[in-house]
């Protein structure tokens, strides 16, 4: 069996090798071309390749960042690891050199080595040395039971580089000593410990002068040098650190933050001595003991830690106190203060800004988020004793130059002051990836507003007494059509110019360098993909008011206040059973849609300069509401076609009339759309099904179309008020009807 599986192993491997054998003999051809096959295999073209550097350039800097959030989330646990592997190692050290040590002793007493006690003084025992007499004693043995004496002088001067000297002539002459066997090992051991516990005494004397905060900084590094040449490294590093760290400390003494202080100026000697101090520390470590990975590492732990305390003192003092009072400029420019002096460390290798984001990104969040729900109650608050009155910006504002541009409302003023303020200082808010979070919020602050525009429209408290809590939201009600007009105004030019034009200081490339002058044209200033889609984003939000006012307003000429339609099926069948004489002209309703729309543009032309395109979908739109819902009233039709009297010649012909009516007016006016002409289409269409239901044919009925086109022109001419009435004229008793006539036949309420 195992012989089977051998073999069923074998055939799939050699298998492989033959199709793998196979795909390399084109490589293996004289005749192979490599451009011709590279060609063969990538048919994308340079558009496709720009995108794929673009997607692999993006993937590359997630990628990036993705490791460095692994290392920093894993590197505080590799460092603890690898201090305590060091340790050991010194332990491990020490213990191998009692060892070594008691191994001397123990051959030495196994040699017969005896001690004769009588010639042992009290005074070198307590020196830890044992001294003989001086009678046939050679100069090495005299040297042994000096030297600790001497260097006991040395040390109580303070004269450290002759002590580091005199140890390191002190530990050749014990090594030769200890190779040619010159000195016995009991005296060799004893002066070995009496040496080991001065370097001691002076490894510490080292320590405590470096912790000093009086200790300048030449004298710090040589204290630290000093004790790496005593042969501990790791410690003479540990206390180069604590000593920069005692320093920084003592500084700080000098500063305290207060309720009065601005917290830009404490964010600001606060960083300075902290980074300052991690830079010196660096500088220093790299100076005495180079790049070491070991030494490198407990630096970066050390600096992270310092770090993280740095960011709890700003937090504590200065951040907390901006962000909770909606101080989004105050709360931004802290931490721009702290990540500028930390960005400087980067040149050494230290990347400690990913640490102050993690403690200053949700501050500087909350602060945003206060801030723009501050624009968003104040703005509010102007809505309910805002007279919707379109007026130039408040004297002295920055943007009075642009007056007659841009015309807004007190509300929409207030917005946009605060809105051009929000964006003011953006430079902190890029830095900490928030741009898009910034945009985001705007945007839902203007939709609120937008919401506030809605409710101003008449007939929409009625709607918002439905919803909880909408009464606590007040706002002023545009009572005339110019002020509906004007909160149109308002939403299109916040949205298509004014906020997208603040946005662009949001667009700065990776040097910090704004990429298009603000005083460019929109069209070229929204290349950022990002913003071209916050925009739209902006005005479909714009599209909301612009339904609800058609909506509105096609409500007004369809109903009655009572609820009764003016738009019923009545109008076209009632007419061919009426004996008097039938006047062709367009039916009163649509009169007053025409008259209607003739008022709007004239306000229109005067509220919406520049932006002619807005005002023209705006009549549009209202065109459309009313003959889509003439289209889709299912009781309408179902009485033209299912009614107890059908419709007539004459009701067909004033059906066809009015639509023909709104062809023109909307044609003239230039708001004709393809759903408008669709939409009267399809009225017609349904209304000669009805007229071809009962019999007769529709087209024997109808005059031609030119008949229609005459009767159109000359209603327009009549109630735009350009022609006096003929007399005599037997198309309509209403010949002298104008514009103003019209809308006040019947009254909908104000407008």
């Amino acid at each position: 069996m195992a012989a089977k599986t051998a073999r069923s192993k074998a055939t799939p491997t050699k298998e492989n090798g033959a199709r793998v054998e196979e795909g390399l003999s084109l490589f293996k051809s004289d005749k192979f071309d490599a451009d011709a096959y590279v060609q063969s295999k990538c048919s994308i073209n340079e558009k496709d390749i720009k995108q794929l550097c673009s997607y692999l350039l993006d993937l590359k800097r997630a990628s990036a960042e993705e490791m460095r959030r692994s290392v920093y989330a894993n590197y505080p646990a590799f460092i603890r690891t690898s201090k305590e592997i060091s340790d050991l190692e010194g332990e491990l050290s020490s213990i191998r050199n009692l060892l070594s040590t008691q191994a001397t002793l123990i051959h030495g007493l196994a040699d017969g080595v005896n001690i004769d006690d009588d010639k042992v003084s009290d005074e070198s025992l307590a020196n830890g040395l044992l001294k003989f007499e001086d009678n046939g004693l050679s100069d090495l043995e005299k040297w042994a039971t000096e030297f600790p004496d001497h260097l006991d002088t040395l040390l109580a001067e303070r004269r450290v580089d002759e002590a580091l000297a005199a140890f390191y002539e002190g530990e050749i002459l014990m090594s030769q000593a200890n190779e040619k066997h010159t000195l016995s090992s009991s005296v060799l051991s004893s002066l070995q410990f009496a040496v080991a516990e001065r370097k001691q005494k002076l490894a510490d004397q080292l320590a405590k002068a470096a912790c000093q905060p009086s200790t300048r900084g030449g004298e710090l590094r040589s204290a630290i040098a000093a004790l790496k040449r005593l042969g501990d490294g790791p410690r003479a590093h540990t206390v180069l650190l604590d000593a920069h760290f005692q320093r920084y400390q003592y500084n700080m003494q000098s500063l305290r933050p207060s309720s009065t202080s601005y917290g830009g100026a404490y964010t600001a000697a606060l960083s300075q001595l902290v980074f300052s101090a991690i830079s010196q520390a660096s500088s220093d470590s790299l100076g005495i003991f180079g790049k070491e990975p070991a030494y490198s590492s407990e630096l970066v732990t050390w600096a992270t830690k310092q770090t993280e305390a740095f960011s709890l003192l700003v937090k504590r003092h200065a951040l907390a106190s901006s962000a909770a009072a909606g101080g989004l400029r105050a709360a931004a420019e802290c931490a721009q203060i702290a990540l500028g002096h930390c960005s400087l460390l980067e040149a050494r290798g230290l990347s400690l800004c990913p640490v102050l984001l993690r403690h200053f990104k949700p501050i500087v969040e909350q602060a945003l988020e206060a801030n723009l729900k501050r624009i968003e109650e104040n703005t509010a608050a102007m809505a309910a004793a805002d007279d919707w009155v379109l007026t130039c910006p408040p004297a002295g504002s920055r943007h009075a130059s642009t007056a007659f541009q841009n015309k807004l409302t007190s509300s929409a003023h207030r917005f946009n002051l605060m809105v051009q303020d929000f964006f003011e200082d953006v430079g902190p808010l890029l830095s900490m990836q928030l741009g898009s979070k910034a945009l985001e919020g705007l945007f839902r602050v203007f939709n609120s507003y937008v919401d506030v525009l809605i409710r101003a429209l008449p007939g929409s408290e009625e709607e918002d007494a439905n919803f909880e809590g909408s009464c606590n939201k007040i706002v002023q009600i545009a009572e005339t059509e110019a002020n509906q007009l004007a909160l149109l105004a308002n939403a299109s030019l916040l949205a298509d110019e004014l906020l997208p034009r603040a946005a662009m200081k949001l667009s700065l490339d990776q040097s910090g360098h704004r990429t298009d002058d603000l005083r460019r044209p929109l069209d070229r200033q929204n290349r950022n993909p990002e913003q071209r889609e916050w925009k739209r984003r902006l005005l479909s939000t714009v599209d909301k008011l612009k339904d609800a006012f058609c909506r509105q307003h096609a409500l007004d000429l369809i109903f009655t206040e009572e609820g009764d339609s003016h738009l019923t099926a009545d109008m076209y069948i009632n007419i061919d059973g009426n004996d008097e004489d039938v006047d062709c002209f367009p039916s009163l309703i649509f009169q007053e849609l025409f008259a209607k729309l003739n008022r709007m543009a004239g306000l229109a032309a005067d509220m919406f300069v520049g932006r002619e395109r807005f005002a023209t979908s705006l009549l549009m739109r209202l065109t459309e509401t009313v003959i889509l819902w003439l289209s889709g009233d299912q009781s309408f039709w179902d009485d033209i076609e299912e009614g107890p009297r059908p419709l007539g010649p004459l009701g067909l012909r004033q059906l066809y009339l009015d639509m023909k009516f709104v062809i023109c007016f909307a044609s003239q006016g230039r708001y004709l759309s393809r759903n408008l002409h669709r939409g009267t289409n399809e009225i017609i269409s349904k209304a000669l099904a009805a007229f071809t239901a009962t019999g007769m044919d529709p087209y024997s009925e109808l005059p031609e179309d030119d008949w229609f086109n005459d009767i159109c022109v000359d209603a327009m001419e009549r109630l735009s008020g350009k022609t006096k009435g003929n007399n005599g004229d037997v198309h309509s008793p209403t010949a002298s009807v104008s514009a103003q006539s019209v809308s006040s036949a019947r009254s909908h309420g104000s407008y």
